[in-house]
């Protein structure tokens, strides 16, 4: 079967700025290379990866397109313009001028103000990328912020917006929390121009590899209903995934989850979709 890896990371830090590494990560708090993941790759018989931005900063795209020249298993990249500043955010896309450029992010949840996503200037972004038909990856601290992400679908419904990590639910959290969160991803996924990741599903409380294969089966159950596996795709979260019981124990968790899918759904998450809507070729 067809594997793309909709999520994975590497940085430089002699490229860009990092200001949310640090002590309290310390397992990553250092250059990510691709070479590292690679075997983790091979033994998960993962075909292609996306790479995902880490820092608002052109100098960390600049770097996963060079990791991208290089490895043919690189097959995209969602890198970073300014979505604050439209005519900037033009011009760097036409300077990237990469084919593996493939989708835009900011790191919204980072910012001081929530809002941010839905100010003037960022819906003057944001309809770049819709003209262009560049999807936008919506990151999120919390589901809290699923309210924001549905005004932007409203406001851009020709624009696919991908949710990463299903908008962080606590997968470990209180039946409140977890309902809550069931709410708001209903009300996102009447949104036919949004897409999910089902990846990043760690441990709110304690150590974030106390987590449980059937937790994760959980709420991967949940996205499956509400959105249908053709509107979701696998993300493996690397290097993130280390600090929550690796790679490995991450990728058999969501094999798991699945495995009672049909074969169509199983096809359509693991790689159909983020194929179609990232519009990569075909395997």
């Amino acid at each position: 079967m067809d594997i793309i890896d909709s999520h994975l990371h590497v940085w430089d830090r002699s490229r860009a700025r990092y200001d949310w590494l640090g002590p309290h990560v310390a397992d990553v708090d250092r250059d990510i290379t691709f070479d590292e993941v690679v075997p983790e790759l091979d033994r998960a018989g993962v075909d292609g990866v996306i790479l995902v931005q880490s820092a608002d900063e052109r100098g960390d795209t600049e770097n996963m397109l060079d990791v991208a020249s290089r490895e043919e298993r690189v097959v995209g990249v969602v890198g970073w313009v300014p979505l604050d500043d439209a005519p900037r955010a033009t011009e760097l896309l036409d300077r990237f001028g990469s084919e593996k450029i493939v989708g835009v992010r900011n790191l919204i949840h980072d910012r001081s103000d929530p809002d941010w996503v839905l100010s003037s200037p960022v819906d003057e972004g944001l309809t770049v990328l819709e003209r262009e038909r560049l999807p936008f990856d919506f990151v999120t601290g919390d589901p809290a912020a699923l309210t924001r992400l549905m005004i932007a679908a409203d406001r851009h419904p020709d624009l696919p917006i991908v949710l990463d990590h299903l908008g962080k639910p606590t997968i470990d959290g209180a039946e409140a929390e977890r309902a809550e969160w069931r709410r708001l991803l209903a009300l996102v996924a009447e949104r036919p121009n949004v897409f999910a990741k089902v990846s990043g599903l760690y441990a709110a409380s304690g150590k974030a590899d106390s987590w449980t294969t059937p937790q994760v089966g959980s709420a991967a159950r949940v996205a499956c209903d509400l959105f249908g596996a053709e509107r979701l795709m696998y993300g493996g979260d690397w290097p993130m995934s280390t600090m929550a019981g690796g790679y490995e124990r991450v990728f058999a968790a969501l094999q798991a989850a699945t495995a009672d899918w049909s074969q169509f759904e199983r096809e359509n998450y693991f790689a159909r979709t983020a194929r179609a809507v990232y519009r990569l070729p075909g395997p």
